[in-house]
């Protein structure tokens, strides 16, 4: 691109570090990203356009940490006031969002990022940069493409899919390559020198006889944008925008609609009525966080998407909720029984626990987890026993709650304390961020062991560190009893009592998420509320490895070793 390279060349700098991105301009001079496409396959980059957004080194001075806000304020300095036809300064507009979105889909454009004004720069997805889009569009893997006696260059439609979550291509649908004669060649070609024998898909792509299906290696993504996905997984209107070549195709996911778009301008009337997994759901525009602008029907989206990693960890158990029907800015209440109330797809449990009592709720399915979205749950804590045995616990859970005023390096020096004493006692575990302000650390068991001795072994391990390590550790609850201390919550070991559940999101604002994580990534981890709503489903999508391998089918036992090595007894069986 040397004319682009010129032109900052001749900026009024010796040294900088500019963040921005190349545009070509087609139609309507919007940015067309098949046009830029096109402009580097030719080599024709004259016309190329850049647009700064940030400036993070500038002449020996290191800016990441400066507010975005004065960041911007030296860019527009820097890039304004000069004969630089190509290089040009992106304006910030400080309005309210949803105008300034609903603008942007009016114009036709994509859509817009909103960034934090006072925020630092950071080189990772964060909470302080929102990508709002207009329509859905993603990335999909073309497993095939279609022809007909009039198609143009042998070639018709694009068959597009995307891997589920155990690895198989799921045909969604069919995409027209808007290319020009060159550029619709080279793709040809490129299909052609990957044609296989076989359909690469597990379901059959709908064919109306009149066109020849030719299968692919799937290899080549597609960019599409597209209306909807339709209750088949099919996508609806679908347009192309381009072949992407920036990451490989085992990583293309059907994203959430949370995550694709923020929906804009739909009245409360057409709201009404939409239905997700079988759910209606009622009033989707309804704001839960006012902080960041998540609505109930970006907590539905989330609970569907969500719903093959969460169910594992809930399906079997009863469960308590917390509800807060007028969002994070009203009132919240904990509800452990139906009371009347007819949750979607909600199952009941009785209980030998309780005679008499009321039936214990239960989540089981997609259905289900979306029921509660519906029904304003913003957090779903579960038992440490599932059925049929709701008298034995298959699990303790260690509760790492800190004073607020540690910092983060003394969780994860506690978490790795906590899990080198367990391994001393032979015990495997596992670990998630509670999304809150500690770790859960979990411990598998057979059910071998009543109530009584769960909560007591648990109970144990807190007094052991609370003895060992008395400058750290506390085994007493109430915040006067940890004051620069990590308090082992033992408590969630009783009968009936429950933790916030693996992928649930919790009552705080971004609706951020406990989230499980290895042992082996725990350097990696910044804070126990880092990934919210947004960034969870992105990460599972790109997980190769279930970080709690080998949890599903631990089984273990407390031993009498154990208790000894604690310096402690079990209790007494009655």
């Amino acid at each position: 691109m040397p004319v682009l390279a010129r032109e900052l060349a001749s900026l009024d700098m010796d040294t900088a570090w500019l963040d921005g991105e190349v545009v070509a301009l087609g139609r309507d001079d919007l940015p067309d990203f098949g046009t830029l496409q096109e402009a580097f396959a030719t080599r024709k980059t004259d016309g190329l356009l850049y647009f700064g957004f940030d400036l993070l080194y500038l002449n020996g001075f290191d800016l990441r940490e400066v507010a975005l806000q004065k960041r911007v304020n030296l860019l527009e300095q820097l890039l304004t006031g000069n004969d630089l036809p190509h290089v040009r300064y992106t304006d910030f507009f400080p309005f309210d969002v949803d105008s300034v979105l609903t603008t942007a889909c009016k114009l036709k454009l994509e859509g817009i990022l909103a960034k934090r004004a006072d925020a630092p720069y950071v080189s990772a997805r964060n909470r302080d940069w929102l990508k709002l889009k207009c329509n859905l569009r993603q990335e999909f893997v073309i497993g095939g493409f279609s022809s007909t006696n009039g198609a143009a260059a042998g070639l018709d439609r694009l068959l597009l899919g995307v891997e589920d979550n155990f690895g198989k291509l799921n045909y969604c649908g069919a995409v027209i390559p808007t290319l020009k004669g060159p550029m619709r060649a080279s793709l040809l070609k490129k299909l052609t020198a990957l044609r296989i024998p076989s359909r690469p898909f597990v379901n059959e792509p709908d064919n109306d006889r009149k066109r020849k299906l030719v299968w692919v290696k799937p290899e080549l993504l597609a960019e599409v944008s597209f209306i909807e996905w339709t209750r088949d997984g099919h996508i609806r209107h679908a347009s192309f925008h381009g072949l992407r070549d920036d990451k490989p195709a085992t990583e293309i996911r059907r994203q959430s609609v949370s995550a694709l778009r923020k929906s804009v301008g739909n009245s409360p009337s057409r709201a009404r009525g939409n239905a997700i997994a079988s759910v209606v759901i009622t009033h989707p525009e309804r704001q839960l966080d006012p902080v960041t602008g998540l609505t109930k029907g970006d907590l539905v989206s989330y609970a569907e998407a969500i719903a093959p990693w969460a169910l594992p960890h809930i399906s079997s158990r009863p469960v308590a909720l917390v509800r807060a029907p007028a969002g994070l800015s009203g009132e919240r209440f904990f509800q452990k029984h139906a009371e009347g109330m007819s949750f979607p797809g909600m199952t009941l449990l009785a209980s030998e626990l309780y005679p008499n009592h009321q039936r214990l709720l239960n989540i089981s399915s997609a259905e289900a987890l979306v029921g509660a979205a519906q029904m304003n749950v913003l957090e779903i804590h579960a038992w440490n026993a599932s059925v049929p045995q709701l008298d034995r616990p298959d699990r303790i859970i260690l509760d790492l709650d800190p004073d607020p005023e540690l910092p983060w390096s003394s969780m994860q020096e506690a978490a790795r304390l906590v899990k080198l004493v367990l391994d001393e006692l032979a015990l495997d575990s596992w670990i998630k961020t509670s999304g809150s302000k500690g770790y859960h650390v979990v411990v598998p068991l057979g059910r071998y062991h009543s109530w009584d001795e769960a909560k007591a072994f648990s109970h144990a391990i807190a007094k052991h560190f609370a003895r060992v390590l008395p400058n750290h550790f506390s085994a007493v609850s109430g915040p006067k009893n940890r004051v620069r201390k990590i308090f082992i919550d033992y408590l969630r070991n009783g009968k009936g009592a429950s933790t916030i559940a693996a992928f649930s999101t919790r009552a705080k604002s971004a609706l951020t998420v406990s989230m499980p994580v290895s042992w082996e990534e725990l350097e990696r981890v910044t804070r126990a509320d880092q990934w919210t709503m947004r960034t969870a489903i992105e990460r599972m999508q790109h997980l190769s490895v279930d970080p709690w391998d080998g949890y599903w089918t631990s089984r273990q036992r407390i031993t009498a070793a154990m208790w000894r090595a604690l310096n402690a007894r079990p209790p007494s069986r009655k």
